[in-house]
C-alpha cells in the first residue's frame, strides 16, 4: 500500500498529482508543513519535511525523487518512457525545474507573500525575476515546436517542471514574453489529476 505524507497545500501536491496521473491506489495522510518536525514525522524524514512517500514500508522523502521513483516503478510510456535516453531527458528537466527556476520562485514567493511586509525585499524580487528570463526561454525554446518537453506526448517531466512554475501563478509571474511556455503550463495545471489534487486537503 502506498501512503503519500504532505497536504496539497505544498510541494507534496506535485507527488500527489504523479499518483493521480498513475491512477494507482494510495492513501494521504495531510501532514501538514508546520507539523512535519514532530517526532512521528521525524522518524519518517529526519529532516522534517513534506512530502515523505511510504511504499510498503520503503521510505522516500524528496518530492522530485518521490515522483521519478513512482513514474519508473509504476509508469508506462508515455508518462515514464520506453527508453533510456528518455529517462535522461526526464531527469535533465526535472532538475532543470528544481535548479534553475524553483530558487527564484521561491526569493519571490517569501518575499511577496510569506515575510512580514516590513521585511520584503523588492530589489530580491526584481534580481529573481530577471534571473528566470534565461531558463524561461529554454523552456519557451524547447515548447515552440512540440506540445510538450519531450515531443507529442505528457511525461514526468512536464508534470514536474509544470509543478514547479505553479507557483508563478502564485506570484503572478508576467510570462508574456515566453508565450509557448505559458500556454503549456496551462494546459499541463489544466489535466484532471492536477485538479482532483485541489480538491484534496
Amino acid at each position: 500500500m502506498l501512503t503519500l505524507y504532505g497536504t496539497s497545500k505544498s510541494r507534496s501536491a506535485r507527488s500527489l498529482w504523479a499518483l493521480e496521473e498513475l491512477g494507482i491506489k494510495y492513501e494521504q495522510v495531510p501532514v501538514e508543513v508546520a507539523k512535519a518536525k514532530s517526532p512521528e514525522h521525524l522518524q519518517r524524514n529526519p529532516n522534517g519535511h513534506i512530502p515523505v512517500l511510504n511504499d510498503d514500508g520503503h521510505y522516500l522523502w524528496e518530492s522530485m525523487a518521490i515522483n521519478l521513483y513512482l513514474a519508473e516503478k509504476y509508469g508506462k510510456a508515455p508518462l515514464w518512457p520506453a527508453t533510456t535516453d528518455g529517462h535522461g531527458d526526464c531527469y535533465k528537466w526535472s532538475f532543470f525545474g528544481m535548479t534553475e527556476i524553483e530558487p527564484h520562485l521561491m526569493t519571490i514567493l517569501r518575499n511577496r507573500l510569506f515575510l512580514p511586509a516590513d521585511q520584503r525585499d523588492e530589489k530580491a524580487i526584481q534580481n529573481a525575476t530577471d534571473s528566470l528570463k534565461s531558463p524561461l526561454k529554454a523552456l519557451d525554446d524547447q515548447l515552440k515546436s512540440r506540445p510538450y518537453l519531450l515531443g507529442n506526448d505528457f511525461s514526468i517531466a512536464d508534470l514536474n517542471v509544470a509543478a514547479v512554475l505553479s507557483f508563478a501563478m502564485l506570484v503572478k509571474l508576467d510570462m508574456t514574453a515566453t508565450p509557448a511556455a505559458q500556454a503549456w503550463l496551462q494546459k499541463c495545471l489544466g489535466r484532471e489529476a492536477n485538479q482532483r489534487v485541489r480538491a484534496l486537503p
